[in-house]
């Protein structure tokens, strides 16, 4: 069904932004939404493209205005998806992927409900020990940040069971190809 809205979740450095970007170059006819953050561009980072880079004071005038479908705070930064960029996507027939957080992902199905189809999809790292590796060679939190995200990750994975999938990052051209299977199956229904 065109319309569609996926979320794509699960912990910090499974891979979801690698899947999304493999899911964006192989099927044409999904959009991916972009996200606001009051996070500094990072090297290569395109305003519009990547996220929408946006003040705190910008910010918070918008979550006051109810403008975010969910947001949430990482490390003095704020995130948000906006509803009406999602919504403009959707009422285009687009399949639309959100990279999103979990507790986004149920606020995603929530927000919409009965009025457009939403699919919530988790990506688990083959093992904790896997992600642990994955989050040490990224390099871009300090100890502390490691650490909030280490606890996270407990409560994360013990959302897994409220998905609508469940997909294995072991490989990423596997897990891709699952996904598009799922997008696949779901766009026929």
């Amino acid at each position: 069904m065109k319309g569609t809205i996926f979320c794509i979740s699960g912990p910090s450095g499974v891979g979801k932004g690698t899947i999304v970007k493999e899911l964006m170059r192989l099927d044409p006819e999904l959009a991916i939404s972009v996200s606001c953050t009051t996070r500094d561009p990072r090297p290569g980072e395109q305003d519009g493209v990547h996220y929408f880079f946006i003040t705190h004071e910008e910010f918070l005038r918008k979550l006051g205005r109810g403008e975010f479908l969910e947001y949430d705070e990482h490390f003095g930064n704020y995130y948000g998806t906006l509803k009406d960029y999602v919504t403009m996507l959707a009422d285009q027939d687009k399949l639309v992927i959100l990279e999103i957080d979990v507790v986004g992902a149920f606020k995603a199905k929530e927000y919409y409900g009965a009025s457009r189809k939403v699919v919530n999809i988790f990506i688990k790292p083959p093992s904790l020990e896997v992600l642990e590796e994955r989050l040490q060679k990224r390099g871009s939190e300090t100890e502390w940040q490691l650490e909030e995200r280490r606890k996270r990750v407990k409560f994360e994975y013990g959302q897994a069971d409220k998905f609508d999938y469940i997909v294995l990052n072991d490989e990423v051209p596997r897990a891709t190809q699952e996904i598009l299977g799922i997008i696949e199956r779901e766009k026929n229904k």
